[in-house]
């Protein structure tokens, strides 16, 4: 699959009935709670979580990005768009879905994009102590020619004829992706000069994947993955 561009899927559903209030409840409280929790103050429809993003209201009573939707208090939802939480805060959505008074900051929507970035990032980074991921031409032409790979990363900023010839070796069903630079995949692997990466099948794998999703989804850089088409030599 080519994931320069990207979708997002999943999450769960709640029940309808009640409208949103404050409320100190916390978020395992709220899996319970309301259809009408599950719905973007913007558009209004409701979307399972995964297509969603949650805030917060702090005690100080600013807008708090909740990503893993594990923060304490009642959350308002606003669809996984950079331009549709743009609209939401030029509306001033936050209040109104607070009921209280809610200062936005404004660069809100470069930090939820930093969040989603760093929540990828620390996922390959994770799968890279456990043995899942590697760095580095040959070794990610290894784990291509044998078939484990999952996922292949290309920094953006990586040599196309490298990224061809990778390509090529890879698998139907291999996700490419192309969104970080080499100074991010650095952080990711604890070294310098990453250009290209490979993750194996399995859990981890799945889990960036989704995360990858949430990144293109929220900035808008495409439609549904397409499976990664090799090139003719």
């Amino acid at each position: 699959m080519d994931r320069g561009p990207g979708r997002a899927r999943g999450g769960i559903r709640g029940r309808r009935g009640e409208r949103l209030i404050e409320s100190p409840r916390g978020p395992e409280d709220e899996a319970d709670q309301p259809l009408s929790d599950r719905m973007c103050i913007l558009t209004r429809k409701v979307k399972e979580e995964a297509d969603l993003i949650r805030f917060v209201r702090s005690p100080e009573g600013l807008v708090v990005p909740d990503l893993a939707r594990k923060l304490p208090g009642r959350g308002v939802w606003v669809s996984l768009d950079r331009a549709a939480l743009a609209e939401a805060m030029r509306k001033r959505l936050f209040s109104r879905g607070f009921q209280a008074e809610t200062t936005i900051p404004p660069d809100l929507p470069d930090m939820v994009a930093k969040l989603l970035r760093q929540n990828a990032l620390s996922l390959l980074s994770l799968a890279r102590k456990a043995g899942e991921a590697v760095s580095g031409f040959t070794k990610v032409e290894e784990m291509l020619g044998r078939g484990r790979a999952k996922l292949l990363f290309h920094g953006t900023d990586a040599a196309p004829d490298g990224c061809r010839k990778l390509d090529r070796l890879a698998e139907p069903g291999v996700e490419r992706i192309v969104l970080f630079d080499r100074q991010e995949l650095d952080l990711a692997f604890g070294r310098a000069n990453v250009v290209h990466a490979a993750v194996a099948k399995g859990g981890l794998a799945e889990k960036l994947s989704a995360a990858v999703r949430r990144i293109e989804t929220f900035e808008g850089l495409g439609g549904p993955s397409e499976d990664l088409k090799r090139e003719d030599d």
